[in-house]
């Protein structure tokens, strides 16, 4: 522990040194004192002026508004495709957890279909824009990121196509077996949603479990085509979603094929803590749901 001075300590005179001692004034000098200017070397106001607004510049950096909000919900693998989005691209960012509000009148007032993850940008026609792909698909084009979503009309159309893909086959055959399991609700109008039976519930779920096998290998056969990822060296938008999507399925402990699990791998490598970071909220709560008693 580093010791601490004593608040107003003096230091000792010299021991024994008589005051008749005192060394003599020495004369005062005929020469005038220079004459002291009140105002301040051209080079002294210049330097302060200078200091000045460094430190304006210092107090606006941190008094700025980051350039775009998340709102979003952790333990979503939708939402954490935009979070891995804006961490991968180093975008300028804040995230709002919207958890419990997304119904509330001044999200509804935004933000109608009361869905996330949501982002707010004054320069969208209403402010606001939800969906995830769409969400990356525009930020990649406001600030040009074509390493995640090339300019090229038809490898740009290869990233759409599998993101459609995945949004409108294998993301529904993977919500309706893994939102049983995590306790979201189910989509209105099927099985999982009515009152039936739980036996046509169960049968419901092994169906989407089943089912998943045959769309996923289309994202290895087709879509990757002996690639690293969808996107070629680099991971694109389809494939942050395409993992992101997967990252549910270790709820139901489904096996996934040694190609997704090595894909997985290769992705969370490739973008660090970007994908790392929002991965562990996901994973936490899926850990969370194994670890309840099931009813």
């Amino acid at each position: 522990m580093a010791k601490t001075a004593t608040k107003g300590a003096r230091k000792p005179a010299a021991k024994g040194t008589p005051k008749a001692m005192a060394k003599p004034a020495a004369k005062a000098s005929t020469k005038p004192a220079p004459k002291i200017s009140a105002k301040p070397s051209a080079k002294a106001t210049s330097k302060a002026a200078t200091a000045g607004k460094a430190a304006s510049r210092t107090k606006g950096k941190s008094a700025k508004k980051p350039a775009l909000m998340i709102s979003m919900l952790k333990p979503s693998v939708n939402n954490m495709t935009v979070r891995v989005f804006a961490r991968a691209a180093g975008l300028d960012h804040a995230e709002a957890d919207a958890w419990g509000s997304t119904r509330s009148p001044e999200f509804m007032a935004r933000n109608p279909a009361h869905l996330t993850p949501m982002i707010e940008d004054k320069r969208l026609p209403r402010g606001v824009l939800w969906e995830s792909c769409a969400i990356m698909q525009y930020l990649a084009n406001k600030h040009g990121l074509e390493k995640f979503y090339p300019k090229a009309p038809a490898k740009r159309a290869m990233i759409d196509s599998a993101m459609f893909y995945l949004i409108g086959t294998l993301y529904p055959y993977v919500a309706r077996a893994t939102y049983p399991a995590l306790g979201f609700p189910q989509y209105a109008g099927e099985v999982g949603h009515s009152d039936a039976h739980p036996d046509r519930k169960a049968e419901a779920q092994k169906a989407a479990i089943a089912a998943i096998s045959e769309p996923l290998e289309v994202f290895h056969s087709f879509f990757r085509d002996g690639k690293p990822f969808i996107g070629g060296k680099n991971p694109s938008i389809a494939d942050i979603r395409l993992a992101a999507t997967l990252e549910f399925l270790a709820v139901i402990d489904y096996a996934l094929p040694e190609w997704a699990s090595d894909y997985m791998a290769a992705m969370e490598k490739k973008l660090g803590k970007a994908y790392a970071d929002p991965a562990s909220d996901v994973r936490g709560y899926i850990a969370h749901v194994k670890s309840q008693p099931r009813v």
